[in-house]
């Protein structure tokens, strides 16, 4: 098992490569278990030492826990979309579709790194999609639902 710490975009993860076969590999990111499938066919390449490099081990081997609200990213396309401010597991949706929700009303929890986060509205409107379910793990990025 390889173990990986990164840091995009100012925010870190913690990546265990647990099983790679020929064309998947299994990987927690964040305590979050994920099945990936390698883009073209056979075997992962191996990575090129300027694209990634092994940080050293954290030296506080303890849970590092921070307050923090997690705040939705909003698409800039026209259709508003909620997208994942962190990699985790859906716990909850609050909303249906078809709903009217205001601004700051909680629409999904989200567990990352073992806290619960309310994913809130920044926008009032009406949910018109919801791209998950709840026990998906999701990425960073990723579009939960849609509101207009």
């Amino acid at each position: 098992m390889k173990e990986y710490d990164f840091i995009i975009n100012g925010n870190e993860y913690h990546v265990s490569i647990e099983n790679v076969n020929d064309t998947t590999a299994e990987v927690m990111v964040n305590g979050a278990s994920f099945n990936v499938e390698f883009a073209g066919e056979g075997k992962p390449k191996k990575a090129k030492q300027e694209k990634l490099t092994q940080v050293a081990p954290n030296p506080n081997p303890e849970p590092r826990e921070r307050a923090q609200v997690a705040k939705p990213a909003v698409a800039t396309a026209p259709a508003s979309g909620v997208k994942s401010p962190l990699p985790g597991v859906i716990l909850e949706l609050k909303v249906n579709v078809g709903d009217t929700v205001r601004e700051g009303q909680h629409l999904v929890v989200l567990e990352a790194m073992k806290m619960e986060n309310n994913i809130d509205s920044d926008r009032s409107g009406v949910v018109k999609s919801i791209n998950v379910s709840r026990g998906d793990s999701v990425l960073e990025g990723d579009l939960l639902l849609t509101i207009e």
